[in-house]
């Protein structure tokens, strides 16, 4: 176990290594200077030349990655150009609206994946098994921030009975984690439906049905337990994605969260933001993956021999 743990940890730190590298590099290629943007486009060159010598813009690219790795590793993730403030500081200070935005996202898609999958695989070829099977693909084809604003339009501009933007409670969340579940969930239907579908040939429940037990307590309290051990890597996964898609769900709704952060770090070129908030959800992605596979492998020893 100790073995392949350290296998797992070792893939994710060269995860975030290749990933942190590959930003670094691509934002420096792109059109656009940092330097304009802070003094303004009717700056002088001796001003523009002042500024990018205060960012560390003038200096070669190489050297800029050696001192913003050498950063990195003692957990400085700088400041950023436009507000001067520390970048760890802005992105903990976002941070728990994008969590809890994705942990209640994350919620519903399991609320309605797992016993919505496991019905529409023992009620095969039924109109509840239609209805699955129907909302796997609606869900999985539409786009997130357009299921956001249809949410929008509806509850909070026609109806009136939600709030149009803010995030002082919990109700202001409702729409947002909504609009982020969907696709999630449709995604994780469809999975527990074909490993639930695959659990229903097996021996032990036929044994089961055998020895006359109640249906409930078959597929509840047998299958369910082994049908979800595949879905434990897959949900991890999933999990990930809710993170990253936080990002236009937040700019629909006005979530003051670190997907807001990252969209105006790259309106304003702000390199510093836009590498840290990579960076950290590179890591948070990893390390909920790297707790899905240790967990995954806990439940099903098998796969740390493989």
């Amino acid at each position: 176990m100790l073995s392949f743990v350290l296998r797992r940890a070792g893939r994710l730190l060269l995860t975030v290594l290749l990933i942190s590298t590959l930003v670094f590099f691509l934002i420096r290629i792109l059109p656009g200077d940092p330097a304009e943007v802070v003094a303004g486009f009717e700056a002088s060159d001796a001003e523009l030349a002042e500024i990018r010598e205060r960012l560390g813009t003038d200096e070669p690219v190489l050297t800029q990655y050696i001192g913003w790795l050498t950063d990195l590793l003692k957990l400085d993730l700088g400041r950023s150009f436009f507000s001067n403030e520390p970048v760890r500081g802005l992105i903990f200070a976002r941070l728990p609206v994008t969590l809890l935005l994705a942990g209640l996202a994350f919620l519903f898609a399991l609320a309605v994946a797992v016993p919505l999958g496991v019905i529409s695989a023992v009620r095969r070829g039924t109109f509840i098994d239609y209805v699955g099977v129907v909302y796997s693909q609606l869900g999985m084809a539409i786009p997130g921030f357009w299921l956001g604003i249809l949410l929008l339009l509806v509850f909070s501009v026609k109806l009136g009975i939600m709030p149009l933007f803010g995030a002082d409670s919990l109700v202001h969340f409702v729409l947002p984690a909504l609009a982020l579940g969907v696709s999630r969930s449709a995604v994780l239907v469809r999975i527990v439906r074909n490993s639930a579908i695959q659990e229903l040939d097996r021996e032990y429940v036929l044994t089961a049905e055998s020895k006359g037990l109640a249906e409930s307590t078959i597929h509840y309290r047998h299958l369910l337990r082994n049908a979800l051990l595949p879905v434990i890597t897959i949900a991890g996964i999933q999990l990930g994605y809710l993170l990253g898609g936080t990002i236009i769900i937040e700019q629909v709704f006005s979530l003051p969260g670190l997907g807001r952060l990252f969209l105006s770090g790259i309106y304003d070129r702000d390199f510093p933001v836009i590498q840290a908030s990579v960076v950290f959800l590179a890591v948070v992605f990893s390390l909920v993956n790297f707790t899905a596979d240790v967990l995954y492998s806990m439940a099903n020893p098998r796969i740390r021999v493989g």
